[in-house]
């Protein structure tokens, strides 16, 4: 399967084994480059990855990963999945939620309901593990729900704002 990732604009070719779905050892190829990741899936929709020796947590968001703050877009090219393209289907032009990508504490609110933002502009700042994480929106529009307030408690995958 190849996955296309959007990394700061720079599309990126991720080709991974079949059994990629069930995690474990794999070798995979970044941009023709072979690397070996240990995927593991500790909890729904949450992968615990080791590549190269670093560690990462990933959270799937619809069609995006957060790590460690920050999102990145992507999108499946398998010609058996529907979704396989990013065509008008793929949910851009709907409501899209930003969501807590690990438990954490707000600490900051950076926008407001009505307020009018630019894709990749930071909306909401989260504290994990004494880290502060700047969490972005995924598309230009509006602020239509603010669903925490600082110093609230947050939950992996709480719904934080969403932009309409």
């Amino acid at each position: 399967m190849t996955v296309w990732l959007d990394i700061d604009g720079k599309q990126r070719r991720v080709e991974l084994p079949a059994e990629a779905a069930a995690g474990g050892v794999l070798n995979c190829l970044v941009d023709g480059k072979p690397i070996t990741v240990d995927a593991r899936f500790p909890e729904r929709g949450v992968l615990s990855l080791l590549v190269e020796g670093r560690q990462y947590r990933a959270v799937l968001d619809g069609d995006a990963v957060v790590i460690a703050g920050q999102r990145y877009e992507f999108s499946i090219e398998d010609p058996r999945s529907l979704r396989g393209g990013r065509g008008a289907g793929d949910g851009a032009a709907g409501p899209r939620t930003v969501k807590a990508p690990m438990p954490g504490r707000v600490v900051r609110v950076l926008a407001s309901v009505g307020d009018e933002v630019a894709e990749h502009q930071g909306v909401v700042v989260i504290e994990a593990m004494k880290m502060q994480n700047e969490l972005k929106s995924p598309k230009a529009g509006r602020v239509v729900k603010i669903a925490v307030a600082v110093d609230d408690t947050v939950g992996s995958g709480d719904a934080l704002v969403v932009i309409e």
